[in-house]
C-alpha cells in the first residue's frame, strides 16, 4: 500500500471514528464507519494508480468475520444467561446450604433453607430461602439474596 493512500486511510479512520464516537462514544468502528472509511478511500485514491479491488474485497471479508464473531459471542453470553435461570428454575422448591461471603467473627456465614422462587438481576439468577416458613433475613431484617455460586449443599 503506497504511503499516500495509507494516510488516507488513516484520514478516514480518524474521520469515521470521531463520527462514530460523536454518536455513540464507541471506539469500536461499526459497518457504517467502514463504509465510510471505504467512501473515503475510494473517493481519495491515486486514479493513475488505483488502489487493487482485491484489497478492498480482503478488507470487507475481514469486517464482515469480525462482525460475525462478535454476534456469535453476543449470543453465546444470551445463551449462558437463559440456560443459567433454567438451571436454577429446577432449584425451586429444594432445601440447599449457602454461604454469603460475609467473614463473621465466627467465620463465613451459611444458611441453610428452601428455595421458594428465583429473581433474575441483570441476566444472572438470584433467590432468597425460607427457613421453617420465615424469610433468612440480614441483621437489619433485610431478605438476605443468593446466588446459585453460593450454593454449598443440596438436600438434606
Amino acid at each position: 500500500m503506497s504511503s499516500s493512500i495509507s494516510s488516507l486511510i488513516n484520514t478516514g479512520a480518524s474521520t469515521a471514528a470521531t463520527s462514530s464516537s460523536s454518536t455513540t462514544n464507541n471506539t469500536e468502528l461499526n459497518s457504517t464507519d467502514f463504509l465510510t472509511l471505504l467512501t473515503t478511500e475510494l473517493q481519495n485514491q491515486d486514479p493513475l494508480n488505483p488502489m487493487d479491488d482485491t484489497q478492498s474485497l480482503a478488507q470487507l471479508a475481514q469486517f464482515t468475520s469480525v462482525q460475525s464473531e462478535q454476534q456469535l459471542q453476543t449470543s453465546f453470553a444470551n445463551f449462558q444467561s437463559n440456560f443459567s435461570v433454567l438451571q436454577s428454575a429446577s432449584l425451586i422448591g429444594q432445601t440447599v446450604s449457602v454461604t454469603s461471603g460475609t467473614e463473621t467473627s465466627a467465620g463465613v456465614s451459611t444458611a441453610t433453607g428452601t428455595i421458594q422462587s428465583i429473581q433474575v438481576v441483570n441476566g444472572q439468577p438470584s433467590f432468597t430461602l425460607t427457613n421453617s416458613g420465615a424469610q433468612v433475613v440480614d441483621q437489619h431484617g433485610n431478605p438476605i439474596t443468593y446466588t446459585t455460586a453460593d450454593i454449598t449443599a443440596i438436600g438434606g
